[in-house]
């Protein structure tokens, strides 16, 4: 995969995810697992998303957000090709 971007590990939260964004002044993340494989992105839409709802809790990692939102229904969504 070519895919250029801010690369986190999906073990991260909410927040700090939505740190990293505004400190790298972009508007998504390219999400990897432990063995530094690309899993996924997500855009601060959806984290906003995630943020903002009622049932949000600091507890709540990026990796979780990635099924919180079908492909087609994801705010803001980005598509990132294997």
């Amino acid at each position: 995969m070519d895919v250029s971007g801010p690369r986190v590990r999906d073990d991260m939260t909410v927040e700090v995810a939505l740190s990293v964004m505004a400190g790298a002044r972009v508007g998504y993340l390219l999400l990897c697992d432990e063995d530094e494989q690309c899993t996924g992105a997500l855009t601060r839409a959806q984290l906003t998303a995630v943020r903002d709802s009622p049932a949000y809790t600091d507890r709540i990692r990026v990796r979780d957000v990635l099924g919180a939102f079908p492909p087609d229904r994801a705010p803001g969504a980005l598509t990132v090709a294997r």
